[in-house]
């Protein structure tokens, strides 16, 4: 089970001005692409789960995430996730051929996928483009996003804590003194994708 919050930031002088405050715990960026993949009659929103792919540095990672629809109550982002790495190459061809993901051999996340919710074929939706840069956070890896879509960009904090209240009211505290406005998350990435709304 995936914990995390999740803080919305308002524009790219927030997120510019949370970059200048944590200058010093920088630990690295990462510039991601994102793309998702569905059944063709809709088997994965039908059992609430989303399937992934994640590239790293265009090719120098790939990632497959199986991430369960994701409960949001006051900034706090609770999921099932599973994630496994895989061939980046071959990762692109899936975006092609997401029938090649569906039959991929060796994958856990693709046999549970093929023996519980029994997919035809998958549909590759799109997906989109995020940047993420690390900083070390009272101990923690705070990961500060811009997140790119075609029709805007979304700001924000994500932390992954076993004990969110605590570290949210740090944070909260944190951003607060730095008169760095913010809001709770109400929604995923995904869910933004989807919808096509930048909340």
């Amino acid at each position: 089970m995936e914990v995390e919050i999740k803080l919305r930031l308002p524009n790219k002088e927030a997120h510019d001005k949370v970059a200048e405050a944590l200058k010093d715990s920088y630990i690295e960026t990462h510039d991601q692409e994102n793309f998702f993949y569905e059944g063709s009659e809709k088997e994965l929103n039908k059992a609430k789960v989303s399937l992934r792919t994640r590239f790293y540095g265009v090719d120098k990672k790939c990632v497959i995430t199986m991430k369960g629809r994701q409960s949001m109550v006051g900034g706090v982002g609770t999921a099932t996730e599973v994630e496994e790495d895989c061939n980046p190459a071959e990762a692109r061809k899936w975006l092609k051929d997401p029938d090649a993901l569906l039959n991929l051999k060796g994958s856990n996340i693709l046999e549970k996928l093929r023996t519980e919710l029994k997919p035809k074929h998958l549909v590759c939706l799109g997906g989109f483009k995020n940047l993420r840069q690390d900083y070390n956070y009272e101990g923690l890896k705070m990961e500060l996003d811009e997140t790119s879509y075609e029709w805007g960009t979304c700001y924000e904090i994500e932390i992954e804590t076993e004990d969110p209240e605590p570290t949210k009211a740090k944070l909260e505290k944190f951003l607060e003194s730095k008169g760095i406005h913010y809001k709770y998350g109400t929604k995923t990435k995904f869910a933004n994708f989807r919808q096509r709304t930048l909340e």
